[in-house]
Order: C-alpha cells, then structure tokens, then sequence
C-alpha cells in the first residue's frame, strides 16, 4: 500500500521559508511522477510545483523564482522549498504521485500540511 507523508509545514512570518518533505512508503518514488498542491481557505486545490522522474520541474506563475522542488529517489522524498513567503502562500499542502508504469493510472495523495504565513 503507497503511503505519502508530508511534514515541514507551521507558521512563518511574510518574507520567511519553509521546507516541506513528502517521504513515500510502499513503492519505489522513481516509478513516479512527483508533486505538491495546495488549498487555499474557500478555494481549490491547485498545482503548485512538479517534478519528473527525471528531474524536469514545472512551477505555478505564482511561486516561480521563490519555490523549488526536489526529489532524492534514494529515500524515496519529494521537498519543496518556499523563500520568501507571503500571505497569500497560506494553504494546505499536498504530496502527489503519479504512476510512470504503462496502463497503469495509480495516483496516491498525502494527508497535507498547514502552512500559515501571517504577522
């Protein structure tokens, strides 16, 4: 049974960072697509940041050149690194995998992590 565990999240000031890690149990990360959502209060979720199996990224407009995403298929963890957080980046945020294998349309989510960033 895949398992994605999410942790790093809390509270920071506007301007602040945050690390998130995303650690995968029960299959091999490298058979995955990797990425983080996130939802916003009253809003859905959206992508925020997405790596290949092969290390191609791809960021939403609005966190590019402040977040960056990585995997390290060795312990099975996807991160994401927030610089320079503001107060619209407040959020639940989601792990996700994606199955490489053919015919195959697995996806697995985390159970999320809060991020706050407030005064």
């Amino acid at each position: 049974q895949v398992q994605l565990v999410e942790s790093g999240g809390g509270s920071v000031q506007p301007g602040g960072s945050l690390s998130l890690s995303c650690a995968m149990s029960g299959s091999i990360s490298s058979m995955y697509d990797m990425a983080w959502y996130r939802r916003a209060p009253g809003k859905e979720r959206t992508l925020v940041a997405s790596i290949a199996n092969g290390g191609t990224t791809n960021y939403a407009g609005s966190v590019k050149g402040r977040f960056t995403i990585s995997r390290d298929n060795a312990k099975n963890t996807v991160y994401l690194e927030m610089n320079s957080l503001k107060p619209e980046d407040t959020a639940v945020y989601y792990c996700n995998a994606r199955s490489l294998v053919p015919l195959d349309s697995s996806e697995y989510w985390g159970q999320g992590t809060q991020v706050t960033v407030s005064l």
